[in-house]
Formats: structure tokens, C-alpha cells, sequence
């Protein structure tokens, strides 16, 4: 995958599996129709009851492949524990700014994992700072531009949110569920002798790819992700709805 500092829509989520299971769809949908993707995580999963942080780093850029993703990294912070907090918000900012996506998708709001929301108020926290001009940031020695994205959405993960919009994603739900099951270390494989988990089971497979029909109810479209957002989103007229 080559480097482009440019990038319509970055991921930064915090476990490698969460932008394939929350937005992989609509990841697969935009760079099929030639947008530039990405997908930065924040941690190696490495807390993880199931595989190993190496084994889930090659499973991570072989479902990349799948994703069609132009870029994806890992920061290396600390599953479990880490903060939102100075620090932490520097380096997501120094990302956002490398990158300059328009479209900005990160974490559930509030979910099961701690992770998962405490990564979406640093990631929403980092994506603010990151278009004040007078936070100063270098990269390779060289002063970086201040950017906030245009938008920030939020994926729906374990607990059930009402989302705010939908995407179609019907067509994709083939390759999102094969950019999944590159984590054959982390989900349902008959054939494993990992410790039993949720997230292992056949039924929770079975529930992502129902969560597909359930979203695209709200919209009586076929197969959709779920999102929410912090703002109200505007339209420029009403036929853009249909």
C-alpha cells in the first residue's frame, strides 16, 4: 500500500477488527469508486484472549488488501489502558493532519469496551485541536498545516445505537465479511484451539452480517451500516434525500 498524504476518509478506531466489523462495508463501497481510505489503530489488540499482537498485525494488513484500503498503521498504544489525554491527542492530531481526510470515522460513542468510547472522545478531542493553527505540530522536521475534518461519525459496535444515518452497503457485504474473517485468529474457525469467546462464536457472525438487514430497515434498503453523529447534518435540497 503506497503513502498518500491525502486521504478522503481515515478510520482511527482502537483494535485492529474495529473499522472491518463497524464500517468495512462503507470502506470497501468508497474506494471501489476510486476515494482514497485508510485505517490508522490505535492499539495492537494486544489484551486480546485469542491470538497473538504479530498474528493480529498480518491478519490487519491482509484484510487491508480486501478493504482496498490506500493506508493503514498502527500507533502502538497501550490496549486496555491507554488515556485520552495530551500526549495521546498530539499524535492522533500529527495523523490527521498528515492525512487531511475530509470524512473522519472512528469509535462507538458508548460501547462494552472501554476502549471504544474512550478512543472515540480522543479521536473527536484530537480532530478539534487539529484546526487550531496555533497547535503547533513537525513532521520529519517539518511544520504541519492545521486540518479538521469536515465530518467525524461514530461506528455502532457490541451495544445497540440508533443511528443517525445509514449507508448501502449492499453488494459489499461479501468482502466486508471476508475482511473479517482474515482475523481467523480473533472469530468463529471450527477448527481453532483458542479459548472460547464471545466474538469467536458462529452467532456473532451470524448477528453482523443480521445487523446489515437490521440497519438497512431504517432506511427500507437492503443491507446497511449503521452511524451517529454529533452534529446535524446538512442538505442542499430536498431531492438529495431520495
Amino acid at each position: 500500500m503506497s503513502i498518500n498524504n491525502k486521504l478522503d476518509i481515515l478510520a482511527i478506531v482502537a483494535h485492529p477488527d474495529d473499522a472491518e466489523l463497524g464500517c468495512g462495508g462503507t470502506l470497501i463501497k468508497h474506494a471501489e469508486v476510486g476515494y482514497k481510505t485508510g485505517i490508522i489503530d490505535l492499539t495492537r489488540g494486544e489484551l486480546g484472549t485469542r491470538g497473538t499482537p504479530e498474528k493480529r498485525e498480518l491478519e490487519a494488513m491482509e484484510a487491508a488488501k480486501i478493504l482496498g484500503l490506500s493506508v493503514r498503521e498502527n500507533l502502538g498504544f497501550e490496549d486496555g489502558w491507554f488515556q485520552d489525554n495530551y500526549i495521546n491527542q498530539l499524535k492522533v492530531l500529527q495523523k490527521i493532519r498528515q492525512y487531511q481526510p475530509e470524512i473522519l470515522i472512528t469509535n462507538a460513542v458508548s460501547d462494552r469496551h472501554p476502549d471504544h468510547g474512550r478512543a472515540a472522545n480522543l479521536v473527536v478531542n484530537a480532530a478539534f485541536l487539529s484546526g487550531l493553527p496555533k497547535v503547533k505540530t513537525h513532521i520529519n522536521k517539518v511544520e504541519q498545516e492545521a486540518w479538521r475534518p469536515k465530518k467525524v461519525l461514530h461506528i455502532i459496535q457490541y451495544q445497540l445505537i440508533e443511528p443517525d444515518i445509514v449507508i448501502d452497503i449492499k453488494g459489499f457485504t461479501h468482502k466486508k465479511m471476508k475482511a473479517i474473517l482474515a482475523y481467523d485468529s480473533q472469530f468463529y474457525n471450527p477448527t481453532s484451539t483458542e479459548p472460547s469467546t464471545l466474538i469467536a462464536s458462529k452467532n456473532f457472525i451470524d448477528n453482523t452480517q443480521n445487523r446489515g438487514i437490521f440497519f438497512g430497515n431504517y432506511a427500507m434498503i437492503e443491507e446497511a451500516e449503521g452511524f451517529t453523529m454529533s452534529f446535524t447534518p446538512a442538505i442542499n435540497n430536498l431531492f438529495d434525500l431520495v
